[in-house]
């Protein structure tokens, strides 16, 4: 089989390797695709270091088909569609006993420490069928919409703790595929009134409005403050969610948010940076402010069934795909941006 794999930052390589064959309670999926984001380049550059092995094969936003299994496996069947919750964890940390596994303290990641889904074939180790990892769909979905079942579990896990819902003004900044899932989550299922995204790229901002903003802005050619004045008569966002590491936005975010407004921190930030933010603002508006890492199984499970049931639509945020074979120029079209979110499909 073709098959990537991270020999040290930045020396990724395409080689030809057997087939792995599933031991006893293990699970071979064959990769229909598997979609790439920010975290890739991090891992491949050398930035995002923690957790990834040396000589791993990259990829965790994975859909497969399940084409054997090893002895003792039961529940899962030969041709079956599915995905991996890539968070495995130890299930007996602090953490993991209050119900945090997603943090756990001994976590491993499909794409870091495990091989990912970046080859034709990808084995789900026994210990990891065994937790419950392995999760197979109801109905078939194209592999492009499966593969954003773990960018969309994350996004759940973060929508939980904003908690938007009818009525609110929402206002996302970032229109890359995170803000775009963040955008479909506030419309569709929060049934918020109004949704600003802010993002720079024109092309971006029609993305917007097709997943359901009712405004967007350039932030760079508008007032962005001025601008959730106006639309809020003066109260600010009841949400804002940060999905773009800028720290500058640490604490604007905090200030387009009004009394009582929810502010995530969903993006992840350089690791070791500060930022300066205003903590009178926190203080006066007693704002509640939230992150967002990662997501549970139950939240893979739930995503799963949200791209099952066509409420979040994959077609404005899978832009681009590209063979395995080409997986280097996918790789730099994720780092142009080009498009918006691009797809690998051996």
């Amino acid at each position: 089989m073709l098959s990537a794999v991270l020999h040290e930052p930045n020396h990724l390589e395409l080689v030809t390797r057997d087939v792995p064959e599933p031991g006893p309670g293990d699970v071979l999926l064959k990769i229909e695709a598997t979609t790439l984001c920010g975290t890739d380049i991090r891992i491949l550059d050398g930035s995002k270091t923690a957790g990834v092995r040396p000589g791993v094969v990259p990829g965790h936003e994975i859909a497969g088909r399940i084409a054997a299994v090893g002895d003792g496996v039961v529940g899962y069947a030969v041709g079956q569609q599915a995905t991996v919750s890539i968070v495995v964890s130890c299930n007996r940390c602090r953490a993991c006993l209050n119900d945090r596994e997603h943090l756990c303290a001994d976590l491993a990641l499909f794409g870091y420490g495990i091989d990912g889904g970046l080859a034709e074939y990808m084995l789900v180790p026994a210990d990891v069928v065994a937790k419950g990892n392995l999760m197979t769909t109801s109905v078939e979905i194209p592999p492009t919409t499966l593969a954003l079942s773990e960018p969309v579990s994350c996004c759940l896990n973060g929508f939980d703790q904003y908690a938007a819902g009818p009525g609110d003004t929402v206002v996302i900044l970032g229109a890359g595929p995170i803000g775009l899932l963040h955008t479909q989550l506030a419309a569709r299922m929060a049934g918020a009134r109004q949704i600003i995204v802010s993002n720079r790229s024109a092309a971006r901002r029609e993305a917007a409005l097709v997943c359901g903003a009712t405004h967007t802005v350039d932030p760079s050619a508008t007032d962005l403050a001025a601008f959730v004045r106006d639309a809020t008569d003066g109260a600010g966002a009841d949400v804002v969610v940060v999905c773009i590491g800028g720290l500058d936005l640490a604490n604007v975010a905090l200030d387009l948010a009004g009394i009582g407004g929810r502010v995530s921190y969903f993006a992840g930030f350089p690791k070791g940076s500060t930022a300066v933010m205003d903590p009178n603002l926190v203080h006066y508006k007693e704002l509640v402010v939230t992150g967002g890492s990662n997501a549970r199984r139950r939240d893979v499970r739930r995503a799963i069934a949200v791209l099952e049931s066509g409420l979040i639509d994959a077609a404005p945020i899978v832009s681009h795909q590209f063979p395995l074979s080409d997986l280097f120029g996918a790789y730099d079209a994720l780092k142009q941006r080009t498009g918006v979110k691009i797809a690998v499909l051996p």
